[in-house]
């Protein structure tokens, strides 16, 4: 694998968080939003970056030979000890990933288990914050002014 499928996606993840935290400060410092409200942005952005992270992984959707090996002179994809050549790839859309199969049998993943974890504790942050705005707001709805709520 090469050191840009290695290094490029968790740089480009921090610097899309660097760049999300201006709109997010002058958000909170403006609106003052609830707490749910702000673990519900902060899981989103996770999400969005982990997905997006996870794609970039050397293009998978594009050619994901060229991630799993390197192209020889002979026209053979190889692993980076020249060991094994690629039989087959296997690329998922979500979660994001890319398994490379070799002629050892073996299989590797191409794609960091951080993207996933990361994809995942997003969702799940986001999905209960956005639970508990849900349920902050029908708890403080207004009645019509002919009709009472149940409490």
């Amino acid at each position: 694998m090469s050191s840009f499928a290695v290094f490029v996606p968790p740089v480009i993840t921090v610097l899309l968080y660097v760049v999300g935290v201006l709109p997010y400060a002058l958000w909170v410092a403006k609106r003052a939003p609830s707490k749910p409200a702000r673990w519900a942005v902060i899981g989103t952005a996770a999400a969005i970056s982990a997905y997006g992270a996870g794609t970039l992984y050397g293009l998978a959707f594009t050619k994901p030979m060229d991630v799993c090996g390197d192209l020889t002179g002979r026209g053979v994809y190889m692993d980076a000890s020249r060991h094994y050549g690629l039989t087959s790839v296997s690329v998922d859309a979500f979660p994001p990933s890319i398994t490379c199969h070799w002629t050892s049998g073996n299989s590797t993943q191409a794609v960091g288990l951080w993207t996933t974890a990361l994809l995942f504790a997003g969702l799940a942050c986001a999905l209960v914050s956005f639970a508990l705005l849900l349920i902050h707001r029908y708890k403080h709805r207004e009645a019509p002014h002919d009709i009472e709520l149940d409490a």
